[in-house]
């Protein structure tokens, strides 16, 4: 049953509502001021100061319009954060494809400064020994940041403290006092 009061009236209906699919209703002048239209806020006539007009209607009507309209309204919350994620994700993933490209970029900086470094050494050591000081140079980087790499592993906790300490107090507040 649809009461003149809810904000989710069917298309042909005394209020004048339109489904999505079909055109919208005109209402006549003389018509009763409705609040609302399929913008957002519910479509509950008003009196001349501005406040609902529920008079005639039970509380019951009234608590299944407020449930009505908190379920549309949790429905396009849902929706709009939806679509922001969806947005945000997409920007994210164009940022992180941009960070690839610029390591990419700084990749091969780096090998070509390393072939100039080995052409630069070879004026004074000969090729295949600037080849090697270049190798010896890098295979120390990677030494170091090995290292350090692993050390930050070491010093990773894996046990979440912070959430099991929450979920912990979780029975106790549940219990009646």
């Amino acid at each position: 049953m649809s009461s003149p009061y809810s904000g989710a009236t069917p298309a042909g209906s005394p209020q004048g509502y339109a489904s999505p699919t079909t055109p919208p209703m005109v209402e006549p002048a003389t018509s009763q001021n409705y609040a609302a239209d399929y913008s957002g806020s519910k479509g509950t006539p008003t009196t001349e100061e501005g406040r609902p007009d529920v008079e005639g209607t039970s509380v019951g009507q009234l608590i299944g319009e407020v449930t009505k309209d908190l379920s549309a309204l949790m429905r396009q919350e849902l929706e709009l954060a939806k679509v922001e994620v969806k947005a945000e994700a997409k920007k994210a993933g164009q940022g992180a494809g941009m960070f690839g490209a610029a390591g990419f970029a700084g990749y091969m900086v780096l090998m070509f400064l390393s072939i100039a470094l080995w052409w630069a050494l070879s004026h004074l050591v000969g090729h295949s020994w600037s080849a090697l000081i270049v190798a010896i140079l890098w295979g120390v980087i990677g030494a170091v940041a090995f290292v350090m790499g692993k050390k930050k592993f070491q010093s990773v906790n894996p046990k979440p403290e912070r959430t099991v300490e929450t979920l912990q107090q979780v029975p106790s507040a549940l219990k009646p006092n």
